[in-house]
């Protein structure tokens, strides 16, 4: 007996210390929660400062580099490779596009936001409202009370029709602000796209951005979609963390959720420290997306030129090989994600599961001082708060899980922030007159930096008068280093010179197409210049619209035109039978530029300028598919209605037709002077003359040098 008593003396001490411990506590029970709930105040005040302070530090970091001009091992500007990554610029980025799919608080996107916040806050309250039920219904079961079983069957039946609806109502909530979101994007996107020539700047002027398409009819949409996701993956576990944290806080002491908490937070802060940057990888994967697409794109652009070279196996290699270069991004994503959702479900599953039965535990094993009164009396009443705090816990954890979860979703949308919010930037950067071009000179861009870097003046007049101007070649080559002359209304001009020596550019700066590098240029408004290339742009639309564009119907009635006075547009050209070919008439549709062949499309496009009478026109090759007769009545009308032309062709037939001429070399030379049309074939003809004689020359020193040997 005494050996036993011996035995069973530790034991009972033990219990003695624990119950000394814990009648120690609950009388000191109000300071100590205080000290814990004062402590984890200041370390949230601590740690918002500190991460205030990273921030400023980060953003000084990137402003000394921008103003250092650090630039990357491959020549490129080192802040132009961007991380994606949970940062102030991202937050920036974010605030940005938010002002644009949420315009305002009167806006139909925040009607629809309150809307959806309100539906969350049911649908929580409804959720701690069944897990009290749940609690009932199984006291009610422990009990064998039939009669008290079927009745809260009956209530939970009940509150499971306003459950279901507002369920229903959160999903359709989500749809539709994902579907407001882009709307509103995308119009911001096409009103910038679409003015100020931008479009043409972002393919022609800048490297940046390789595939606009892709960004504004996929990236833009997954960023929309992720965001109306976002908002309810995030508020709502918020909400449920909050009010189920509270309810548990009454039921089974702040203590234990503060102490759960604390463990659950730095398990989270081993999660995040593992979790790949997945945000970087979704942006890695739609570029690779993007440049996909646009191989196959391009591909069909130049398929007629492919398939003349027979070039199909080696543009095969080149898709395969952007196929399998995101196929290979898409696997190293998928195994990332699978050990980190191996992480994730071990530690919110299981781990947090552990500490949650714990915690519900306490109102079983302790009584906490608001139970000492009443107490928990029977087993019934123990199952109630036992399976009411454990459905509360579930919902809670799962709430948190759901916010852990979302970190990996909110990375997603830096990943679409970023692309979204970079073709932003370049778009505002060109409307402002900067480009970034990675330029490839024959002779090196160094010597022609400062000219690149320059900025002429656009002044507009009545007339075209370029004063020193620079002519740049699109790799930045400067072709001409001061071009000056001046054209005016009535003295029509023709361009010549080999290929590369600078009249496309000259005709880009007139058009306004690219930038004046130096020196003035006085020209008319964009509205009075016409461009009619070598193969004409047919739109998509009508016989009417290929003669009216870009006029819509609507301009060409205000206007005063009508059907007749466009059909004798046609019968100059000898194109009225395009109107009878089909039962249409003007308002038949076609793909134009496979139906017309390459010298109906010239006389198409002449017909269009017929209708806009311009005071210029820049005819770059127009006339190349047509015949002389066609050709002339092209010019002589042309003339005749006050139109100013400024030709670029090699054909000798158009020389007569202007009285201008400005001749670049190829070597940064020009000639600007009259153009005798007479006298200059004249002299080309004796040149050609004197050209056969000299090719005739070696043949008679040949034959002479045998005469004299004989």
């Amino acid at each position: 007996m005494a050996v036993q008593s011996k035995l069973v003396l530790p034991d009972r001490s033990i219990k003695s210390a624990i119950a000394q411990l814990t009648n120690l506590y609950i009388s000191n029970r109000t300071r100590i929660s205080r000290a814990v709930y004062l402590t984890l105040l200041l370390a949230l005040v601590n740690r918002v400062r500190h991460a205030i302070s990273e921030q400023k530090a980060a953003s000084a970091r990137e402003q000394a580099k921008r103003r250092s001009g650090t630039t990357s091992s491959d020549g490129t500007d080192a802040t132009a490779k961007k991380k994606v990554e949970l940062n102030r610029e991202f937050f920036r980025s974010l605030l940005r596009l938010l002002r644009i799919v949420v315009p305002s608080w009167q806006s139909k996107e925040s009607r629809l936001l309150l809307s959806h916040s309100v539906f969350l806050v049911i649908r929580t309250l409804i959720s701690l409202k069944v897990a009290e039920m749940d609690g009932a219904i199984v006291k009610a079961l422990v009990k064998g009370n039939g009669r008290e079983f079927l009745l809260r069957i009956f209530w939970w039946m009940l509150i499971a029709m306003p459950a279901t609806f507002t369920n229903s109502m959160l999903s359709y909530h989500q749809a539709e602000l994902s579907l407001k979101y882009r709307t509103r994007l995308t119009q911001y996107i096409h009103d910038k796209y679409l003015s100020q020539l931008t479009f043409y700047g972002i393919s022609a002027l800048d490297d940046r951005i390789k595939n606009p398409d892709q960004l504004i009819s996929v990236d833009v949409a997954k960023f929309s979609n992720s965001l109306a996701e976002l908002y309810s993956n995030l508020a709502k576990p918020i909400l449920d963390m909050t009010i189920y944290t509270y309810s548990l806080s009454k039921s089974v002491g702040g203590e234990g959720v503060v102490f759960m908490s604390l463990l659950v937070q730095l398990s989270a802060n081993v999660m995040r420290a593992l979790t790949p940057p997945f945000g970087k990888y979704v942006a890695d994967e739609a570029r690779l997306e993007g440049e996909f697409r646009f191989q196959h794109s391009r591909l069909i652009d130049h398929g007629e030129e492919v398939a003349l070279y027979s070039g199909h196996e080696a543009e095969k290699d080149t898709l395969d090989k952007g196929y399998f270069t995101l196929i290979k991004h898409v696997n190293y994503i998928l195994r990332r994600r699978f050990y980190h959702g191996v992480m994730e479900d071990f530690v919110i599953k299981y781990f947090w599961g552990a500490l949650g039965l714990l915690l519900c535990s306490v109102p079983v094993f302790f009584k906490l001082p608001g139970q000492l009164a009443g107490g928990v009396v029977s087993m019934g009443d123990r199952t109630e708060t036992f399976v009411t705090n454990r459905r509360m816990l579930l919902g809670a954890s799962d709430a948190f899980g759901r916010v852990m979860f979302s970190y990996r979703e909110v990375m997603e949308l830096a990943g679409y922030t970023s692309r979204v919010a970079s073709l932003l930037e370049v778009m505002d950067d060109i409307q402002a007159g900067h480009f970034e071009k990675k330029l490839v000179s024959s002779s090196g861009t160094e010597d022609n930096a400062a000219v690149l870097a320059g900025r002429g003046t656009v002044v507009e007049s009545k007339d075209i008068q370029f004063l020193d101007v620079p002519i740049i070649s699109p790799n930045g080559d400067v072709l001409v280093r001061a071009l000056s002359f001046t054209l005016r209304q009535g003295d029509h001009l023709l361009v010549v010179g080999p290929n590369g020596c600078g009249k496309s550019s000259l005709f880009r700066i007139l058009g306004g197409l690219w930038p004046v590098y130096g020196g003035t240029v006085h020209k008319p408004p964009f509205s009075d210049i016409f461009y009619i290339p070598q193969r004409p742009y047919l739109s998509r639309g009508s016989l009417r619209q290929q003669i009216t564009y870009p006029d819509s119907l609507r301009t060409v009635r205000a206007r005063g035109v009508t059907d007749a006075q466009l059909l004798d547009m046609l019968k100059i050209l000898g194109l009225e039978h395009l109107v009878d070919l089909y039962p249409e008439g003007w308002d038949a549709e076609a793909e134009w530029r496979d139906v017309l062949s390459g010298g109906l499309q010239q006389r198409v496009a002449m017909a269009r300028l017929f209708y806009h009478k311009p005071r210029y026109a820049i005819l770059d090759e127009c006339t190349s598919s047509v015949t002389l007769e066609t050709e002339k009545v092209m010019y002589d009308n042309a003339k005749a209605l006050g139109i100013t032309l400024m030709t670029v062709s090699h054909r000798r037939s158009l020389w007569k037709y202007h009285s201008k001429i400005l001749q670049f070399d190829g070597q940064g030379n020009y000639i600007f002077t009259q153009l005798d049309a007479e006298k200059r074939l004249k002299l080309e003809d004796e040149k050609e003359d004197l050209d056969v004689l000299l090719r005739q020359v070696p043949e008679i020193e040949r034959r002479i040098g045998e005469l004299t040997a004989e």
